[in-house]
């Protein structure tokens, strides 16, 4: 008798525990979900905010390249003497400053974008250093001639990676 009074309670029991399981099931799940769409909500915000930023680190790397660009460049920092090493020396200062003030918008670029700005940076700086060791060269003028001529026959560094600023941005819309 104590054996049937036994399984009489349990088969009770079996619906409640089976309600509870589902209970909690779906209690887990509302609470997962719940924590998603906060997390994504979170997200977006997030998002929304930094999207301004991100493009304005763009623009300012784009600006950046466009700065160090040889012809602008040259056009832009006038030699203080007809020393082609004082020239040099104060074209590659130059490149420099622009690269330091605008360091902190690596944080907004990817890092391949970065990678690509800082090989235009040093490609730039190299065709200065290669124009300089010409035998041609031997007066601050006649350096910017140079680099000029060179220019030429082929796009400079800032061009290709403007071109994938340019495409990355457009990615982001």
């Amino acid at each position: 008798m104590n054996t049937q009074k036994f399984i009489e309670m349990f088969l009770y029991m079996i619906p409640a525990v089976i309600t509870g399981a589902i209970a909690y099931y779906f209690f887990k799940q509302h609470i997962e979900n719940e924590y998603n769409r906060r997390r994504f909500l979170l997200q977006k915000a997030m998002q929304r905010e930094a999207f301004p930023l991100r493009l304005q680190a763009y623009e300012r790397m784009a600006l950046f390249l466009e700065r160090i660009s040889p012809a602008k460049l040259l056009i832009r920092v006038h030699p203080n003497s007809s020393n082609k090493g004082d020239y040099e020396n104060l074209l590659q200062a130059t490149i420099e400053q622009e690269f330091e003030h605008n360091l902190s918008q690596q944080i907004y670029v990817s890092d391949e974008c970065w990678s690509i700005i800082t090989a235009a940076k040093n490609a730039t700086i190299q065709l200065i250093r290669k124009s300089a060791m010409s035998d041609k060269t031997d007066t601050a003028n006649k350096l910017r001639e140079v680099v000029l001529t060179d220019l030429m026959d082929k796009q400079p560094p800032s061009n290709a990676a403007l071109s994938f600023i340019k495409k990355e941005v457009g990615e982001m819309w």
